[in-house]
């Protein structure tokens, strides 16, 4: 046995309250023949006689009657059903939880954010500033509905879309020896120097890693390991000893900034969320003034 058509229940439970088929089908706002052959159409599906027709009139027969009452409850179940997904449509497209990398979250992330509140006023969002890795993680798991990330490519089990480009840069205080050296630095120079570097899971500690090891000379010698970039920088400011921090971070006018020759530490900065996922609502409007709003 098939089951009837939503329509033709519809049908079925007007003709119970309005007593005509004739009336049931001025409220639906079709022809009476159509709305006849509907009824004919669940009879034959159910296998059941619904409606009396006799010439002085329609009338459901008492199967019918019992039908139009399971009919009528599986209708009320099918309006709750809609309003309910409604409701958690509205609910999700009014929040949007976000993570970002220190110095993405730091630079780059509240214009984005900012833009898009000022789109969208009722928009309620929380944003987690964490390492890179901790944000892949939180975006694998489903815990927030985009990621923006500093490390070198794209972490396993995600979508991403490149939204911005970064440079690191070597840093001193002025009264480094450094900060007066006339020719750039070689890579072996940088790699035999113990730096402040950030925590491992950090984009930028991966970045200076990786473009270390590219350069032959291996991963970096840590000095002093902190957990985020303005503590980096206050530590160089401090005079703990060189850093290599985004560009972004360079804002201290007592930081001096060191050339390196044959080192490349640019590096893309990715949206990320859970492969085979679409982004969708706020989600989406945040990935595309991302895009439209690079560095």
């Amino acid at each position: 046995m098939t089951a009837p058509e939503l329509d033709a229940l519809r049908l079925l439970v007007l003709v119970d309250e309005l007593g005509s088929i004739g009336q049931a089908a001025a409220t639906l706002g079709i022809a009476q023949p159509s709305a006849s052959n509907r009824l004919s159409s669940v009879e034959r599906r159910l296998g059941l006689v619904l409606v009396d027709r006799t010439r002085r009139g329609s009338a459901l027969t008492p199967d019918g009657r019992v039908i139009a009452g399971w009919a009528y409850r599986v209708l009320a179940e099918l309006g709750g059903l809609l309003d309910g997904a409604e409701a958690l449509r509205t609910r999700h497209a009014g929040e949007l939880r976000v993570a970002a990398g220190m110095t993405l979250a730091e630079h780059l992330v509240p214009g984005w954010i900012g833009e898009l509140n000022r789109a969208n006023p009722r928009l309620h969002l929380g944003l987690e500033v964490t390492n890179s890795d901790q944000v892949a993680e939180l975006a694998r798991a489903g815990k927030v509905d985009i990621g923006f990330v500093e490390s070198p490519g794209t972490p396993a089990g995600l979508a991403s879309r490149k939204v911005a480009v970064d440079h690191l840069v070597v840093v001193v205080p002025g009264a480094h020896p450094w900060a007066r050296k006339s020719r750039p630095l070689t890579p072996a120079e940088l790699a035999i120097t113990p730096l402040v570097v950030r925590e491992h899971g950090s984009g930028t500690r991966e970045t200076v890693d990786a473009a270390l090891r590219k350069a032959g000379v291996g991963p970096v010698k840590p000095l002093l390991e902190l957990g985020s970039a303005s503590a980096v920088r206050n530590a160089v400011v401090a005079g703990a000893g060189p850093a290599v921090i985004s560009a972004l971070d360079v804002t201290d006018r007592e930081l001096v900034p060191v050339a390196v020759e044959g080192v490349d530490f640019s590096r893309v900065l990715h949206a990320v969320w859970p492969e085979g996922r679409r982004l969708t609502g706020p989600a989406a409007e945040l990935l595309a003034l991302a895009v439209r709003r690079p560095s």
